[in-house]
């Protein structure tokens, strides 16, 4: 990592995840004669990969889309758990040398661009220490992703005061919470919480998933076989190319299926959890929602785990809704009691944009309210900058190196 900051760049980059680590690979490899820096207000690279922590935290898209189309991902499993995933971000800043750009510790707060001058200023407080900084850069390329990095979101539960157990939110796992042979209740059915409760049920002593209302569950393999066979047989590029254009087409057929037949999918996906679970288990109650597949994000659960922990009796679901908390757990509007040790809030993100970053344009602030975007890239009015950003139907990095590209 780097040290003094430079006065003048030609692109500075604010954040060093993995979409600024993806902008700072693409610009190295098209570009060899632009200076760069990235700015990290953490004091770790890798963005999401390292700040959650939660019990087998994983990606919900495979890798051979979430990697990177210039980094062959290489590890066995195409649906990779969180420190894979920071491994290959981290080795791959390496080998691209853009980790001696990288400055940790170091806030973006404020950016304003003179059209005289025809740059940005950009004002940086430390995180570390009781300083502050200013660098000068020809363009602007935020990678900041779309939510806090200080705390998650957190609804106010009523009677939460009362709970004389911990209220967790994955967001901020302690590292030292003691699960086992504890009743916990986990609030939500995301990503986050499909994840969390089969991880939970392995040493716990009961794990329920309580949700408002269903989501599309879908069992897939964590490894694919057809990339397997390609990777034995073809150059590691070469290989990653070809599972990358399958993996694409697929989730576009499905995608464009969903939208075209969605009783058809709804159907099957169903169908799927029926099979997958014990036969009196209320399938249309419980992982059946209102809404048509891909109106919503889809949750993927790795061969199915979560279907094997509730049939298993280590976990279950209870859909409704929180009346209160008490002191022994969770009081729900149709009077049912949810007894917990341990509450966990999987509850979503808070968003932010562009990292909270303020920007001016020769004086005038920017509301982002009001700005137009421009391709999902840039904003209406404000020269020089340019936003990394994801997918909601597909995997993140496919839309974010994109952007890169273009």
């Amino acid at each position: 990592m780097a040290s003094t900051l430079p006065e003048h760049v030609d692109v500075l980059i604010i954040g060093a995840g993995l979409s600024g680590i993806g902008a700072a690979c693409h610009l190295s490899i098209s570009r060899p004669e632009t200076s760069f820096a990235i700015l990290e207000a953490r004091g770790a690279t890798g963005g999401t990969w390292d700040l959650f922590r939660y019990p087998a935290v994983r990606s919900d898209s495979d890798m051979f889309t979430l990697g990177y189309s210039f980094e062959p991902w290489r590890d066995p499993k195409a649906i990779a758990d969180g420190p894979s995933i920071l491994r290959y971000i981290r080795e791959t800043a390496t080998r691209h040398h853009v980790d001696e750009k990288i400055y940790l510790n170091r806030r973006a707060a404020r950016a304003g661009w003179r059209g005289v001058e025809a740059r940005w200023t950009v004002e940086i407080e430390r995180t570390d220490v009781e300083a502050t900084e200013q660098i000068t850069a020809s363009f602007l390329w935020s990678a900041t992703g779309y939510y806090r990095y200080d705390h998650g979101y957190q609804p106010d539960l009523p009677g939460q005061e009362s709970f004389t157990g911990p209220i967790v939110h994955p967001q901020a796992w302690p590292e030292d919470l003691d699960v086992a042979d504890k009743r916990i209740v986990v609030i939500g059915s995301g990503a986050t919480a499909v994840t969390l409760v089969p991880a939970l049920a392995r040493s716990a002593a009961s794990v329920a998933m309580l949700q408002r209302s269903p989501t599309y569950v879908v069992a897939r393999p964590d490894t694919d076989t057809v990339a397997d066979r390609l990777r034995r047989w073809l150059p590691a590029r070469a290989a990653y190319a070809l599972i990358r254009a399958k993996n694409v087409t697929s989730s576009m057929l499905s995608f464009q299926l969903s939208r075209r037949a969605p009783g058809l999918v709804k159907k099957a996906m169903l169908s799927d959890a029926t099979r997958r679970l014990p036969p009196d288990f209320d399938v249309a109650t419980h992982f059946s929602p209102s809404y048509d597949p891909w109106d919503q994000r889809i949750c993927l659960v790795p061969n199915g785990d979560l279907f094997t922990a509730i049939s298993s009796g280590t976990a279950s679901v209870v859909t409704d809704q929180i009346d209160h908390l008490d002191a022994t757990g969770i009081q729900l509007v149709s009077g049912r009691h949810l007894d917990a040790d341990i509450i966990v809030t999987a509850t979503g993100l808070t968003m932010l944009a562009l990292g909270g970053l303020e920007l001016e344009v020769d004086s005038a602030p920017v509301d982002y309210a009001e700005a137009i975007a421009y391709k999902g890239a840039m904003l209406c009015g404000v020269p020089n900058l340019i936003m990394s950003f994801g997918y909601t139907n597909a995997s993140w990095t496919l839309k974010a190196d994109l952007i890169a590209e273009y």
